[in-house]
């Protein structure tokens, strides 16, 4: 017998008869005498719906919350009456779905009363979502025969009280799935834990960050001691490139662990780029499949990098950064610019996602998201100000409609000549490259174009990955 973690997106859960998907993919897993934990996230739509509720009241448009929080009533007593017959067991979720809501709207009216909208009351606005959908889950699973039990996940996830990306805190967390998760899947319960979200020492709600149910699904997986992990999502798996880009994705049937964790970082939407984090020591297989297509094997992630004909497998890309560029000649030699650069970066909110320096260390540049460039150029500028006085540094210039382009295979690690086949590609194409980034796994390699050649550079360089595909 083993023990399956699944966990469904939001499409996967975003109405009627994506749920009856999942109620049969968990009714065939079970069929075959295996235990089943099932994670999920809020509907399609509503985290958005739950934002602009709150911000809504912030503005002081209580027409517009009023208006959300009808049409999240409307969406899921919907769903709810469809999948479940008349009776006293589709009036008690209906009536706490509405308690939630109602919940929600008192919130509501409290913000737009105080006008204040802090991370902590952010997140516990967007906790409903989950909240709501993990009731309907269950309540549509045990309405076909399924022994299934809704589980908020503040039962057993402990975090710190970094609102909007807290971080777990494993011990206790450890100790709390032990305690109480453990019991129940040892009952032949299948418990639907709300992804996402967590909970403080304290009892107030955390969220693990935006698309944080893959992660919290993870870390149930790896704590349960899965067997599986699946990631059920509306594609069909990982892909060579993004389809919205070049037509020709293909899926691949096979990635390691280290390049689907490039590949979340570097902008593929599949996996939350921290998924791969709590079961790299345990070894857990993560199979991503399609809840729409579910005959479909899909994309099986795991530990052994499998090099493959032309080396590189993927390509992916990451829209809207900018990029920063430190220079002066003065910064020859004198040590910590690039540390103090970095720590401003963070101190100013800012997530690098590459990093690049010239040789004669008269300039490095660094990318973040567009909506960061400005407050890190203030904090950089304010950091450096004495060494702009000085005119060591020249200052600090902001490069923007930049886009990160990333290749990925495993087969580049210690395979001469790949660097060079790739922007040999790139320059045959016309494709100006403006930085270059390569980590010492070597499994990436990462570069910057102007946004308007994207397209092109990331179709030119897909050809390799298509070939690699038929390879395998």
């Amino acid at each position: 017998m083993k023990t399956i973690t699944m966990k469904f997106g939001g499409t996967s859960v975003g109405g009627p008869d994506a749920i009856a998907n999942v109620i049969q993919i968990v009714k065939d897993e079970l069929g075959k005498g295996n235990r089943v934990v099932v994670v999920v996230s809020a509907m399609s739509g509503v985290t958005d719906m739950l934002l602009r509720s709150v911000r809504a009241a912030a503005d002081n448009d209580r027409w517009e919350f009023t208006a959300l929080s009808q049409k999240m009533r409307d969406k899921h007593e919907e769903a709810i009456n469809l999948l479940m017959r008349p009776g006293a067991e589709r009036d008690a979720v209906l009536l706490e779905i509405n308690k939630l809501l109602d919940a929600h709207f008192e919130l509501c009216t409290a913000i737009q009363v105080l006008r204040e909208l802090t991370p902590r009351v952010l997140d516990a606005a967007v906790s409903f979502g989950e909240r709501m959908s993990s009731r309907l889950v269950a309540a549509a699973l045990a309405e076909h025969g399924v022994n299934a039990r809704a589980f908020e996940a503040t039962q057993f996830i402990v975090t710190d009280d970094t609102f909007q990306a807290a971080q777990p805190l494993w011990e206790e967390t450890h100790q709390r799935v032990n305690d109480y998760l453990l019991p129940v899947i040892n009952e032949s319960v299948v418990p639907v834990i709300t992804g996402f979200i967590g909970t403080t020492r304290d009892g107030v709600t955390t969220t693990l960050g935006r698309g944080g149910s893959d992660y919290s699904a993870a870390i149930f997986a790896a704590l349960v001691d899965s067997d599986e992990f699946v990631v059920w999502t509306d594609v069909d798996g990982v892909m060579t490139t993004d389809p919205r880009v070049d037509s020709r994705a293909r899926v691949l049937p096979y990635i390691s662990y280290q390049e689907v964790g490039e590949l979340a970082f570097y902008g593929a939407k599949v996996l939350h780029p921290k998924t791969v984090q709590p079961i790299l020591d345990k070894e857990i297989p993560i199979f991503v499949r399609n809840t729409f297509n579910p005959g479909f094997a899909g994309t099986m992630i795991h530990s052994e990098a499998r090099p493959s004909k032309t080396v590189i497998k993927a390509v992916t890309s990451v829209r809207n950064t900018s990029m920063l560029i430190v220079s002066g000649k003065g910064m020859l030699g004198v040590p910590g610019i690039a540390g103090r650069t970095f720590l401003a970066s963070a101190q100013a909110g800012a997530n690098i996602l590459m990093i690049s320096q010239s040789s004669s260390e008269q300039s490095f540049c660094f990318t973040v998201m567009d909506d960061r460039a400005q407050g890190v150029k203030e904090a950089v500028e304010a950091e450096l100000n004495e060494e702009i006085q000085r005119r060591n540094v020249d200052g600090v210039e902001i490069l923007d409609e930049v886009v990160i382009v990333t290749v990925v295979g495993a087969g580049m690690r210690g395979t001469p000549g790949v660097a060079g086949r790739v922007f040999a590609t790139l320059g045959d194409n016309s494709v100006n490259v403006l930085a270059i980034a390569q980590g010492a796994s070597e499994y990436s390699i990462s570069f910057s174009v102007a946004e308007h050649d994207l397209e092109k550079a990331v179709t030119v360089l897909h050809e390799l990955a298509l070939e690699t595909v038929e390879a395998l």
